[in-house]
């Protein structure tokens, strides 16, 4: 079942800063916005990077991971900044990437860095809207005998039953922060 634990103040806070932006947009589904939330501009700050990073490692604690992974690239920064945290926390993690494409040199690997398919393994993502390339990176997982058992995100764009699509597909689905939650933080400082 999907869910949004109660949205961090500190985040949305950070996300309607340095990350909310309105216009004329095209996502990744190909689909058009009037608003992109780029979660890259968040974690690119210390602050962003540590306030993410932890409430990430809280959620992956909860549900004891011990593997977390997603595609690459947008997901690399998140499990970065979460093994950052863990380490502080001595928490045991380890973590991965999702390739779309398989390298055609070294160990032509299409996942990558320290994946465990016998561990508890979660995904990260920064935005959820259809859920499409997560879906896709929780396939290849499968294809090297992964088993994935939560997927999280920063933000859920609230469209396009994102959430809810992961939820069906990997039993445990969670958001960090919602459109609504970064929109009212938004709109607050104006």
């Amino acid at each position: 079942m999907p869910s949004t634990p109660k949205p961090s103040p500190a985040l949305s806070r950070l996300l309607a800063e340095h990350s909310y932006r309105e216009g004329s947009f095209v996502l990744a589904s190909g689909k058009r916005s009037d608003f992109y939330v780029d979660v890259k501009q968040t974690i690119f700050t210390a602050e962003g990077a540590a306030v993410v990073g932890r409430l990430l490692l809280e959620r992956l604690i909860e549900h004891s991971i011990g593997c977390v992974g997603g595609m690459a690239v947008g997901a690399v920064l998140l499990v970065a900044t979460t093994l950052v945290q863990a380490q502080y926390a001595n928490y045991p993690l380890e973590g991965f990437f999702v390739r779309r494409q398989a390298k055609d040199h070294g160990t032509k690997r299409s996942i990558d860095g320290r994946f465990n398919p016998s561990a508890q393994i979660a995904l990260l993502e920064d935005v959820v809207t259809t859920g499409a390339s997560t879906i896709e990176a929780i396939e290849q997982v499968e294809q090297a005998g992964g088993l994935v058992s939560l997927v999280l995100t920063v933000v859920d764009r609230e469209e396009e039953n994102g959430l809810e699509k992961l939820a069906e597909r990997v039993g445990a689905a969670e958001a960090l922060a919602s459109r609504t939650s970064v929109l009212a933080s938004h709109l607050s400082k104006k």
